[in-house]
């Protein structure tokens, strides 16, 4: 019985020391995320861009992982009622715009 309560504390002991190095570690390491100043995530659409929705909302969730990067709807020959949408979309998010796609070809 002493022999199954020493191998239950050691384990517990063990698992309590791995949790504490890893807690401290993911502190240590990923407790400041570098601003990228300057990366564009560009979404190029064009026609109805029937997704843009979905790939906005994706686009976002990388934002959120890249701390700096701004969102680029790139209208690449939208119809005005994507134009709109797109428009929407972009001014509902914080670091995101619009821009005509002949416009990013200098980048």
């Amino acid at each position: 019985m002493m022999l199954l309560q020493d191998g239950c504390i050691a384990f517990l002991a063990a698992v309590g020391l791995t949790t504490v190095v890893w807690l401290t570690a993911g502190a240590i390491f990923h407790a400041g995320r570098p601003a990228i100043p300057g990366l564009l995530l560009v979404l190029p659409l064009r026609g109805e861009a029937l997704a843009m929705e979905s790939d906005v909302r994706e686009l976002r969730r990388v934002q959120h992982q890249l701390t700096g990067a701004r969102i680029i709807l790139a209208d690449c020959g939208l119809t005005p009622d994507a134009r709109a949408l797109a428009q929407y979309l972009a001014d509902r998010e914080k670091n995101a715009a619009v821009a005509e796609g002949k416009d990013l070809e200098m980048l």
